[in-house]
């Protein structure tokens, strides 16, 4: 019996072992899942507060700048403040007898350098030359210098303000007679009779004989 009874504990012994052994495998086996699951979370909370770190980062410099950005803007308005005080306002008086005299002195300039010079123009043509006499640009003559005066251009100045399209108008209500005529340079030829050019005036007309080219 003693025998049989040490047999029996020669197998249970290894069995119970075998059992304990399982169950301690079993236990290790679900509490390493356990870790490698915690292991991914705790990864994904550290990503997020490296992030929260990186927005935090930028938080601040953008709080820097806009700190800076708000003394600039201080600096500037305390330089428009300073600047405002320190240049005195014009009287109306001042401001009224300085744009008189400008006005005068403009005028002034304008007239000596537009004023009609007739001895200078009957010196350059070689004949008495009456002022805003159309028929003094080449390629004008009585007629057209009729019809011209009749829509409005009667001087040296209004032909030089008029564009191509309008000389050419008025010449177009004069009917077929007058498209042999080429109004291109009339402006520009008025333009030297009003600002005194005879000499810039009798060459150009002498170079395209006579406004005919």
């Amino acid at each position: 019996m003693n025998f049989e009874n040490m047999n029996i504990w020669c197998w249970l012994i290894p069995a119970l072992v075998g059992i304990i052994c399982g169950i301690l495998g079993y236990l290790l086996g679900k509490g390493s899942a356990k870790v490698i699951d915690n292991s991914a979370e705790i990864n994904s909370l550290k990503a997020s507060n490296t992030k929260l770190k990186t927005d935090l980062a930028e938080l601040n410099n953008l709080k820097a700048s806009n700190t800076k950005l708000k003394a600039d803007l201080d600096a500037c308005n305390q330089k428009v403040i300073a600047t405002s005080k320190a240049v005195p306002p014009a009287s109306s008086t001042n401001v009224g007898a300085s744009a008189t005299a400008a006005s005068f002195a403009a005028g002034a300039a304008t007239s000596s350098a537009l004023a009609f010079d007739g001895a200078a123009a009957k010196a350059a043509f070689g004949k008495t030359v009456k002022q805003d006499d159309l028929k003094l640009v080449e390629g004008i003559g009585p007629k057209i210098e009729g019809m011209f005066k009749d829509h409005g251009i009667k001087t040296w100045k209004a032909l030089s303000e008029a564009s191509l399209e309008d000389c050419q108008k008025i010449l177009d209500t004069g009917g077929t007679r007058y498209k042999i005529h080429d109004p291109a340079s009339w402006p520009m030829q008025a333009k030297m009779c009003y600002e005194g050019k005879w000499t810039e005036l009798m060459k150009w007309q002498d170079e395209h004989k006579h406004g005919k080219l």
